[in-house]
């Protein structure tokens, strides 16, 4: 049986990278009757930041020879460090039992939201490989930020995520949708690229709800 975890970053209860994710939600759970689906709203009920207990848990399992994600819990040795763990375990157990991790996320400032930072600070732990597991982030871009665009070189949303899953989780299987131009919905000086932003749109909807069939 396969599982699927969902997240969604976005601060707008009504957000393309929330329908782009929803999409492929809805696909996935179509082609797996069976499968296991968890959905968690990382905006409405945000991960805290990482504090200096979680910090002494990393350097305890820098002092190991080999990280087993398993055994993280058995690391804890003052209440701060418990408190810590009681944030992280329910985080990590969601992550560990995903075959596929589906994330939508909108480019705040160049970058992710602050929301889906702080779950990966807190799911991250060195030398941890999540071997099989498959990544798909949907997002929207309020400018054009694709290869060969003007602001191509400022895309660190991209960047930054596809960086982190091969570095930190060794996780190269990673499949990134875009819809560009989004502000031309409400930005007068990018109305005359609602049209290309509509084609982009509708190209990733596509694009999702095909992907979805393949995992």
């Amino acid at each position: 049986m396969s599982t699927l975890l969902h997240l969604d970053a976005s601060a707008r209860r009504q957000s393309i990278s929330r329908e782009l994710s929803a999409a492929f939600a809805d696909a996935w759970r179509a082609g797996h009757p069976d499968g296991d689906y968890r959905y968690r709203d990382l905006a409405a009920e945000p991960v805290p930041f990482i504090g200096e207990a979680w910090t002494e848990l990393c350097d305890a399992v820098l002092a190991l020879p080999s990280t087993d994600p398993a055994q993280l819990g058995a690391l804890v040795r003052t209440p701060e460090q418990a408190a810590a763990w009681k944030v992280v375990e329910p985080l990590l157990t969601e992550l560990l039992a995903a075959d596929v991790i589906l994330i939508g996320t909108p480019m705040y400032n160049y970058s992710v939201p602050a929301s889906l930072k702080a779950w990966l600070d807190q799911v991250t732990f060195p030398r941890m490989s999540l071997g099989h597991r498959r990544f798909v982030v949907t997002s929207a871009r309020g400018g054009a930020y694709s290869p060969g665009a003007p602001k191509a070189a400022y895309d660190y949303q991209e960047r930054f995520l596809r960086d982190f899953f091969a570095g930190h989780f060794a996780v190269s299987d990673a499949v990134f949708v875009h819809a560009e131009l989004a502000n031309s919905r409400q930005d007068p000086a990018l109305a005359h690229l609602r049209a290309e932003h509509d084609a982009s749109y509708t190209r990733a909807l596509s694009a999702v709800s095909a992907l979805a069939g393949e995992y």
